[in-house]
């Protein structure tokens, strides 16, 4: 395993610049998704990084090997369509050796990796089936074991989930973590399903117009989002205009619509937001935008006040129940706030007065406002 470097990575097709100036290094054997909506740039970083795209500007480095100018043959790169890209007229076995014959390995050779790689992704019972005799998610997993059957340096998997119903989904993201974490190879992934990457990557390279927004762990993404942009595209928030009415420390006070809030999350140019994250921190008078995650909201009994919590009152406008949670539209001073309740207690809060907490750490000032 290697790492993968880029190095102002840029790609024009024609007058559109597709890629901006990336740089961006992805830890060897470690499991990194490329996330943002179309048009973004990441299949096309992908594709430089396999060697089907050639860069307009910037380097591709597999460890210390520039890689940038190399066939993509020559790159030791497996690599997973979204359309499977199985021969139909072979059998499961012969899709996953094909690699290997043009490779001229032995027949011995070539029963061992096939058989090793098949027992990876479990599909050994199914080597002399034809692909349309498989499930959409058993191709996948065929289409899998060809990638690594070679055992390449980098594995690169451009949305293969794409094309499996909800379940199947499901199944296949427990079995490409799995997989990622046996054979430790160096994995880039591209997604626009935020949920594959939060529930998998090791990190996440958050990308809009060409250019990377923000790069850190999925949880750090989630609760310390560099701006809207990432906090939206990442899971549903509320978003406030506020001014800092104080600051000690790095905990702020805020105006806000919902009254004044405590921040312990008040540094919007921290670095552990990672790439992106350049805005100057806040300071008295200041004006910035409130991200508050709707699951952040506690709902309270009314006597049970806690200094360390910020206290909101509210009357719930509309509920939408979905068993496990709740949904609630509250409107507080005015604002409408979305308020998601765990393992509710009731189906319907409808027309009630709550009380909510929101744990400081959880308001997160981004720049703006």
């Amino acid at each position: 395993m290697v790492p993968i470097r880029l190095e102002r990575l840029e790609r024009a097709f024609g007058a559109t610049i597709a890629v901006r100036g990336v740089d961006l290094a992805i830890p060897a054997g470690s499991l990194h998704f490329l996330l943002g909506p179309s048009g973004c740039g990441k299949t096309t970083i992908l594709r430089m990084i396999a060697g089907f795209l050639e860069p307009t500007g910037g380097r591709v480095l597999f460890g210390d090997r520039d890689v940038t100018a190399l066939a993509a043959e020559k790159r030791n790169a497996g690599m997973v369509f979204q359309s499977y890209a199985l021969w139909p007229h072979l059998s499961v076995f012969e899709n996953v050796a094909f690699g290997l014959r043009v490779r001229r390995e032995s027949g011995a050779e070539v029963s061992r990796r096939v058989g090793e790689a098949l027992e990876m992704v479990r599909m050994s019972e199914f080597a002399e089936r034809k692909p349309n005799q498989l499930s959409g998610g058993q191709q996948q997993r065929v289409a899998l074991a060809r990638a690594i059957v070679f055992k390449p340096e980098v594995l690169l998997l451009d949305e293969p989930l794409s094309n499996l119903d909800a379940k199947l989904r499901l199944e296949m993201r427990h079995e490409i973590r799995r997989i990622c974490s046996e054979i430790r190879m160096t994995t880039v992934y591209v997604t626009h399903d935020r949920d594959e990457a939060m529930s998998l990557a090791d990190g996440v390279v958050v990308l809009r117009d060409g250019r990377i927004e923000q790069t850190g762990a999925p949880r750090d993404l989630y609760e310390r989002p560099a701006n809207r942009f990432v906090a939206e595209f990442l899971g549903e928030a509320n978003f406030l205009d506020g001014r800092i009415g104080s600051m000690t420390g790095s905990t702020a006070t805020i105006d806000t619509p919902l009254g004044s809030l405590r921040s312990e999350a008040a540094s919007t140019g921290s670095n552990d937001r990672g790439v992106g994250a350049a805005a100057a921190a806040p300071t008295t008078g200041s004006s910035v935008l409130v991200c508050i995650r709707p699951e952040a909201f506690r709902i309270v009994a009314p006597e049970r006040a806690s200094a360390a919590s910020n206290r909101v009152e509210g009357r719930v406008e509309s509920t939408t129940y979905l068993g496990d949670t709740a949904q609630h539209r509250v409107l507080c001073r005015g604002a409408a706030i979305a308020v998601t309740e765990s393992n509710p207690r009731r189906a319907n809060r409808g027309g009630e007065s709550i009380s909510l907490d929101v744990d400081p750490s959880q308001v997160v000032l981004l720049p703006g406002g």
